[in-house]
């Protein structure tokens, strides 16, 4: 199962304490419910997806063929719609594509939870718990005591098709003393005639392989790994040989190792490696170590101090470190022998290391990094109050001066919480003094607009305030004010009603008494909600963040790299930043190196079943017909799954996907298309459209009828001198969409969800997810399956895949097709509405 009690232990919640009066604001997209709302009709309710009628699912288990029936078990809390009381739900299907629920088949009780795990047909009755005529379908599954959380693998089993189970007495069958033992994938073996296990040592990053004749007594075989990417927990692992372009002379396996966090795209995801099993031992094919690219070393900690690189704070300490620090866990894969390491002093502490600037002389710069995942907040700045004067912004009274103040004024208590050198601050000449400091005009081009604000509580309607205001038509239509302390917090507002509009920021200090007056810095336009901490290192050009990476919660180091193009021949400097003072609290960094090529981290390096988003305990079904491997994945991320904002549901699964291992540039790749029985809810005839010409603009398909929230699309695109083209879904009135986009530069399919919809619940659900994909002849092909809460995007043969989740308006039908810097050509698109299952 993937372990919420791991993921639990890692998950930040925060909120940010700030006083804001919204003095206009537009209500988000409202979480899916409605108590009197038929069931399977609520707004994001996927429509070709298997959910449960309610409550929690996650990961796909026992996924087993028997007597023309598809078993589609999964974890379950029967109690309520979030991680707990983990069960088996139990859902089955003729076609893949349509789901009868079941009754609940395993359930939690005062001793155990029921974690991820296979189901089997004993059909020579190896158990004893049935008979030949009659063979058991058997669960193994991962036993997750109450007391302790010990995990250990246990059976249960069945002699009613799956409908009615029964707990083995003599549970466990196989216990290792571990509490991070789980998700045992097991299948009979034919070249040794015994069940084989494949199950996951979490923590360790290890495969483990045992065997069995009777699945009660297990013999240890061999593990596999470290390898691949190795920045989360290894989780609901699966084993099966697959023909390589479909020439079974030629078959190779392949192991799936699921993992969170460290996926591609952040947080869970599905990887896999291919090679060879032997009975014994799973051997991946593929290069061993890494070396990066060669190029000019700007700073790798050698020396005993930090030699021209400035501290501030006390969390990097007064020089390099020498590997893990005091209370740390062992910290791995720095160079040398010494790193930037922010953990002195513990989390709690924190501090900036900031180099000399240096000019841009070659096309990245590469590093290693590590510790806590808190990135930077990327956006546009407006004003960061660093250049010594308020260049065009312009003031009335004498509160605020005619510069930036440098931090505390005569007077006043101690200002904390800025960034830089400079800040606005209407101390200036005491309380009694007022003005105001006016922005000039911008567009409002993003969702929000972040700021730090500090300083007296009095509000807009007070009648004599302290307060940053958003000015639109001259009117304000935001506002903030401090919390009577000299501390700026960190405060956003969502300006997504407001987008494109022209807007001013004023900041009114009209209070003359205790209090009377405002501290703020730091203003940003910015597509996700800001948080006030992070773990990153920054790369600063011109005074603004331009680049930014953080770690993945772990003390192991991976490489990483910024693409330094845009700023050849300018000045940067790189500032690795330390705000956290929570778990992960801390940053590792080294080996700077100025290079030609960009450094390629784990995550890039492995290989992955699925680039987006919302691919996670994929695993396979046994015994389907004709020989066939049919994967499921649960299409969520441990990143945020707990407060998606769905009810009385959460949780879906994707569609079922067949596989196959596909020669490709040389590679041997996995691939996955859906199953070929999903056509069947096509709604005929399609829309279409053919050979139209896009250059620099998105445009609605020429045919009205394609567009919908449930859909099936195929297109195929010409190549031609556009940077960018592909398809928006989910268009509307608002400009929200999905934009699922193919760059010609970088060649990578690509899907941006930055504006699909409600996304304010984590500021990790906004993003673009990207997967390589080459062009075939000049030609890219697409499919994509829209439902009304999530993409799933195939490109050329299976080889790129990206499946996101997305919570748009349900007015939102739109499909649109784009070029930007240049020109495509559509060859041809299809647009299916698709049949609801329900």
């Amino acid at each position: 199962m993937s372990s919420a009690a791991s993921r639990h232990a890692r998950a930040r919640w925060f909120a940010a304490a700030v006083t804001v009066c919204a003095l206009s604001a537009t209500p988000l997209a409202p979480r899916a419910l409605a108590s009197d709302t038929p069931p399977y009709s609520e707004t994001y309710r996927p429509q070709f997806h298997f959910t449960p009628e309610k409550n929690w699912m996650n990961d796909p288990n026992g996924l087993v063929y028997y007597q023309g029936e598809y078993h589609l078990f999964y974890q379950y809390n029967p109690d309520g719609d979030s991680w707990g009381n983990m069960s088996w739900g139990h859902a089955v299907s003729t076609d893949l594509v349509h789901w009868k629920q079941l009754p609940l088949a395993l359930s939690h009780d005062d001793q155990e939870m029921v974690f991820s795990g296979s189901a089997v047909v004993d059909r020579d009755n190896s158990t004893g718990f049935g008979t030949r005529s009659d063979p058991p379908m058997v669960a193994i599954y991962t036993s997750h005591s109450k007391d302790g959380g010990r995990q250990a693998q246990s059976l249960a089993y069945s002699t009613d098709r799956g409908r009615t189970w029964t707990k083995y007495r003599g549970n466990p069958v196989l216990d290792i003393g571990s509490t991070e033992f789980r998700d045992p994938k097991v299948q009979w073996y034919q070249p040794t005639r015994s069940w084989l296990m494949t199950v996951s040592l979490s923590t360790e990053h290890k495969v483990r392989f045992y065997s069995s004749k009777n699945l009660k007594d297990w013999r240890l075989l061999s593990d596999f790994g470290p390898a691949g990417a190795t920045g989360g927990v290894w989780e609901c692992p699966d084993l099966f040989p697959l023909a390589v372009d479909g020439d079974r002379n030629h078959v190779k396996w392949v192991l799936v190792v699921n993992i969170n966090p460290g996926g591609i795209a952040g947080g869970s995801a599905a990887q896999y490696f291919v090679g060879d099993f032997d009975g014994r031992k799973f051997t991946a094919d593929g290069p061993g170590t890494y070396t990066p690219p060669a190029g000019d070393l700007l700073q790798n900690f050698e020396a005993s101090d930090f030699g021209t690189w400035t501290t501030t704070g006390i969390a990097f300490g007064q020089a390099p470190a020498a590997g893990t620090l005091e209370g740390q866990n062992p910290v791995d894969g720095f160079e040398g022998g010494r790193l930037a390491n922010s953990f002195h002093g513990g989390d709690a502490t924190t501090g900036t290391l900031t180099s000399p600037s240096f000019t841009v002389d070659r096309p990245y710069l590469n590093f290693k990094v590590g510790g806590g995942r808190h990135p930077h907040a990327q956006g546009t700045v407006l004003a960061d109050f660093e250049g010594g004067t308020y260049a065009d912004w312009t003031t009335t009274g004498d509160a605020f001066g005619t510069a930036p103040a440098t931090g505390t004024l005569p007077g006043q208590q101690e200002v904390s919480g800025w960034l830089g050198a400079g800040l606005v601050d209407s101390f200036l000449g005491g309380d009694a003094t007022t003005g105001t400091l006016t922005s000039p005009e911008f567009t409002l081009d993003k969702d929000y607009v972040n700021f730090l604000v500090g300083g007296g509580n009095h509000p807009a309607w007070s009648g004599n305030p302290t307060t940053v205001e958003l000015l639109v038509d001259g009117e304000p239509v935001r506002s903030a004010t401090g919390h009577d302390t000299e501390a700026l917090d960190l405060t956003s507002w969502d300006v997504r009603d407001l987008a494109g509009r022209k807007a001013r920021i004023r900041i009114v200090d009209a209070n003359t008494g205790g209090w009377g007056h405002i501290n703020v810095d730091h203003l940003v336009l910015s597509d996700t909600r800001a948080r006030p901490e992070e773990t990153s290192v920054n790369l600063i050009v011109d005074g603004q963040v331009v680049r930014s990476a953080t770690g993945s919660d772990s003390e192991t180091m991976d490489w990483a790299s910024f693409d330094m193009r845009p700023y050849a021949g300018g000045t940067a400097r790189i500032q690795i930043v330390d705000t956290e003072t929570g778990g992960w609290g801390h940053l590792l960094a080294d080996q700077f190196t100025a290079a030609d090529a960009p450094a390629k981290s784990a995550p890039q390096r492995a290989d992955w079943a699925d680039h987006g988003k919302d691919y996670y305990a994929a695993v396979s079904w046994e015994d389907a017909p004709g020989g066939k491997r049919y994967m499921i994945g649960w299409m969520n991320n441990w990143d945020y799954a707990g407060t998606v904002p769905t009810s009385p549901w959460r949780g879906a699964q994707s569609v079922p996907r067949e596989m196959a291992l596909r020669t490709v540039d040389g590679r041997i790749r996995l691939t996955s298309k859906p199953v070929s029985s999903l056509t069947s809810l096509r709604q005929e005839p399609p829309a279409s459209a053919a050979g139209i010409t896009v250059t620099n603009t998105s445009q609605p398909l020429s045919d009205p009828a394609a567009e919908g929230r449930a859909l099936d699309i195929e297109a195929t695109f010409s190549v031609k001198d556009a940077r960018r083209f592909g398809l928006k879904v989910r268009t509307g009135a608002r400009g929200e969409a999905t934009v699922i986009g193919y760059d010609t530069a970088t060649r990578e399919l690509y899907v941006d969800r930055t504006r699909s919809g409600a996304g304010d619940f984590d500021d990790r659900f906004p993003g673009v997810q990207t997967a390589p994909l080459k062009a075939e002849n000049g030609k890219v092909r697409l499919r994509v399956l829209v439902d009304w809460s999530s993409v799933e995007v195939f490109g050329g043969a299976g080889e790129a895949v990206i499946t996101d989740q997305i919570f748009p308006d349900p007015a939102d039908e739109g499909v649109q097709v784009f070029a930007e810097n240049g020109s495509v050509k559509l060859d041809q698109a299809r647009v299916w509405n698709v049949n609801s299952i329900h």
